[in-house]
Formats: structure tokens, sequence, C-alpha cells
């Protein structure tokens, strides 16, 4: 084992450094697919070049200028200690979370620089097809770290609606409770939207 390890460092020693990675990707690719956490994300991180990873066009979490800044200083002095969470479609990696790491490894040229021009990725899982299923998946990274966005959670709220979700779906997709459902539907402006709901008593006008 270990001569046959030696052997493929020594073979990826001698390559540029774009194939060097294209390699150790297929590599970590082939070892997680027989490995015993095949269902565990984490269990694969690859690095994509960054510019077939795209930001996707619903995420609620927002970082104030003194934030983002600190995160860059976080990822330069201490490099990408938590990878970009991302959907492969055919095309590229669509992120479903870790917007503003992406934006930092695209936008720092000294990072950028220093990693190549590449972003760790992790994919979920395959099964996470629908956009109302990766909505979901970056609202629950987004509320594990209590972070969003009122306006854009109410947006999401709507679409999910207007997807024919109710509101015991999307609660229970989103770890919300009834009022706050209807909360964020009030939030949107429009009264159809919520209609046919109940009111508490602390929504009195």
């Amino acid at each position: 084992m270990e001569h046959h390890l030696t052997a493929l460092i020594d073979y990826l020693n001698a390559m540029e450094v774009d194939e060097k990675i294209l390699h150790i990707n297929a590599i970590k690719e082939a070892l997680h697919n027989i490995s015993p956490f095949i269902n565990e994300p984490v269990d694969c991180v690859i690095w994509v070049k960054s510019d077939g990873v795209r930001a996707n066009d619903y995420n609620p979490n927002s970082v104030a200028p003194p934030e983002m800044e600190l995160l860059k200083l976080s990822i330069e002095s201490d490099g990408f200690t938590q990878p970009i969470v991302a959907f492969k479609t055919e095309n590229d990696h669509e992120v479903v979370d870790g917007f503003h790491r992406h934006r930092v490894g695209k936008e720092y040229p000294e990072i950028t620089d220093r990693i190549h021009g590449y972003l760790p990725v992790v994919a979920i899982n395959n099964s996470r097809q629908d956009k109302t299923d990766r909505i979901a998946s970056t609202i629950r990274h987004n509320r594990a770290r209590g972070k969003h966005r009122i306006d854009a959670m109410s947006d999401i709220v709507l679409e999910l609606s207007r997807r024919n979700w109710n509101d015991v779906k999307i609660g229970k997709e989103r770890g919300m409770d009834p009022d706050e459902v209807l909360r964020l539907k009030q939030i949107s402006g429009l009264a159809e939207m919520f209609e046919n709901d109940e009111f508490s008593e602390a929504w009195e006008a």
C-alpha cells in the first residue's frame, strides 16, 4: 500500500497544477464512492474552477461590509476551513450555502491567486433536483446560523406558496412556526396568499 501511494504521489507531482487538481478530484470522488460515508456530502470536497461556480438567485442571507471584510481576513489568515455547498448542474455548480465564501474566493486577487482560481466545493445530494428543494436547503443552512434577510425570506415564502406548498410544508422545511409563515406572507403585501388563514390575537389591527 505504501509503495503504491508513493508511486501515485510521484505521478501527481510531475503534473502541472490544473492537471494535478483534476486527477486529485477524480481520486477523491472514486474514494467517496466506496466510502462508508458516501451519503455524507462533506466526505468529498473537490476544487472547482471559480467560473464554474455561480450564485443562486434566492439566497436570503446578507453580510454587512465589516463582516465581509472579517470573512476575507479569516480566509486570508486561516485558509478555507469550510467548503462551499453547491448543487451540481449539467454545466456548473450552483451555490446552496457559502455565497459569501464564494465571493471572497472570486473577488480578492490575493486569495484567488493563492487557490489558483479554484473554489472548494461539496455537492449536496443529487436528489435536490427541484429548485424548491435547493431553496429549502439554503434556508436551513442560513437559519442554523441565525442569519437571513426578512424581505428575501418573504419573497421565498411567496414563491413556494405559488408553487403550491402549503403553510405546513413551508414551516416544516424551513423550521418556522405557523405564525412566522403567516407574518412573512403579510410582509409580501399580497393578501391573496393568506386570505384563508386564521389570525391569532397577536395579529389584531
